[in-house]
């Protein structure tokens, strides 16, 4: 009889596989669309990302949590959708964007919230504006389409280098991973023995069968390639 696999564990989402709450300072997110003006009151530490989190003060005196760019000072005041600033922190909509400039935190789909280009030193770059919408090189270097109305804020992410330092220790880099609900040190399966894992087993390490398996896969067969498009070399 098998034992529980890693990523069934992980599927139950016990406290191991769950990043605490209190690692969150909570939704990082633009505000509802419309024209705002906003102050930096604090730029703050946020252990679940890694890039630093501004509070900005609106108008309307809520506070949004945005994620701070380069250069982002306390008591500088941003622009939220408003005329056409090319400025460091404002926010704007992708169309109002110029090609060539450095955004980052674009929104998927018109108001919400900001879901791609988050992380510390990250930015995408304006390709060329079309008739059905913006065209956004990522940090990837994948092209993307998005609605022009979508919005992004100006300039790079703050954190940029903070992955440039060593762990130097293995503690240090348990504790890091830990608090995203990632895991510290990682067995890969091939390294297991046969009842702990399908692709364990074997005079040497090799996966030893084809490890393409169905979407409709029970649990403990439901590892390798799932429900892979293609295989092999292109």
């Amino acid at each position: 009889m098998g034992k529980i696999l890693r990523m069934q564990r992980r599927g139950k989402a016990k406290p191991r596989y769950i990043s605490s709450s209190f690692r969150h300072k909570g939704p990082v997110s633009y505000p509802k669309v419309g024209e705002y003006d906003g102050l930096v009151k604090d730029i703050v530490h946020n252990p679940g990302t890694t890039a630093p989190i501004a509070m900005v003060e609106l108008n309307d005196g809520s506070i949004a949590k945005l994620i701070a760019n380069e250069g982002m000072m306390v008591g500088e005041k941003i622009r939220f959708s408003g005329e056409t600033v090319v400025k460091p922190g404002n926010v704007l909509f992708l169309g109002s964007i110029p090609q060539g400039a450095p955004i980052y935190n674009i929104e998927g789909r018109p108001g919400d919230g900001g879901k791609f280009v988050r992380t510390a030193g990250s930015y995408a770059t304006i390709v060329s504006h079309e008739k059905n919408g913006v065209i956004v090189r990522l940090p990837s270097g994948k092209h993307k389409l998005f609605l022009s109305n979508c919005r992004a804020t100006i300039g790079v992410a703050a954190g940029g280098g903070r992955g440039d330092k060593p762990f130097v220790k293995a503690g240090k880099r348990f504790y890091a991973t830990r608090r995203k609900a990632k895991l510290f040190p990682i067995t890969s399966g091939v390294a297991m023995n046969p009842v702990s894992h399908p692709h364990g087993g074997g005079s040497h390490q090799h996966v030893g069968r084809p490890k393409t398996v169905a979407r409709g896969a029970p649990p403990g067969k439901k590892v390798g390639s799932i429900a892979a498009r293609r295989t092999g070399k292109r």
